[in-house]
């Protein structure tokens, strides 16, 4: 009886405590900075006006910024670079922010070309950024991509590819963004542009 007692006495001591807080998500520690390990630079304000991007041995980009730039921009000029460094690397599929529809044809037009024995070499321009819609968590970004000192290459012999190919001429992209969850823009989808693009 007397074990009972104080079985029922311990119980009404434990339930006395404190109440239970409510979770509360936090933050994850930083990971160690490494000497070795070269991790993305750290999202700063972006440039207004021309800036040259290395992609790979042999092949840039000059991306003229707007006045001001939206962060947004970044998604268009990422998956440019990241398309065009894939394809020259011979690395198959690319999805670095890209939602499915994306991931699906970012990958179709990068494994063409490897499967071509295709590479590229020159510099490419990124021009008429802008943000021509935003709603919610979704948005349109717009360029113009001339690729007219671009060059397609054998990715065998590295010899010019003849005749040059009709895309490289100055067109429109289209992309629809969307802002996931974890604070992430992501392209879902390319669309067909509304306008197109001269010089």
């Amino acid at each position: 009886m007397r074990r009972m007692a104080m079985a029922l006495i311990l119980l009404a001591v434990a339930g006395c405590g404190q109440a239970e807080q409510p979770y509360r998500p936090q933050e994850a520690p930083k990971p160690a900075k490494s000497d070795t390990a070269q991790t993305e630079p750290a999202e700063e304000g972006l440039p207004s006006g021309p800036q040259l991007i290395d992609i790979a041995e042999g092949m840039r980009v000059r991306v003229e910024w707007p006045a001001n730039p939206d962060p947004l921009l970044k998604v268009m000029v990422d998956q440019y670079v990241g398309t065009r460094k894939a394809v020259v690397e011979g690395k198959r599929g690319y999805k670095r922010n890209l939602e499915i529809d994306a991931q699906v044809q970012a990958t179709e037009w990068v494994n063409e070309l490897i499967d071509q024995e295709r590479s590229m070499r020159g510099t490419g321009r990124i021009y008429n950024l802008r943000v021509s819609a935003r709603m919610g968590r979704g948005a349109q970004i717009d360029a113009c991509v001339d690729e007219s000192k671009v060059r397609l290459i054998s990715s065998r012999t590295g010899e010019v590819v003849s005749p040059h190919p009709d895309w490289t001429r100055p067109y429109a992209e289209s992309v629809a963004a969307h802002h996931g969850d974890d604070g992430v823009w992501r392209i879902r989808s390319y669309l067909t542009p509304r306008e197109g693009c001269t010089r």
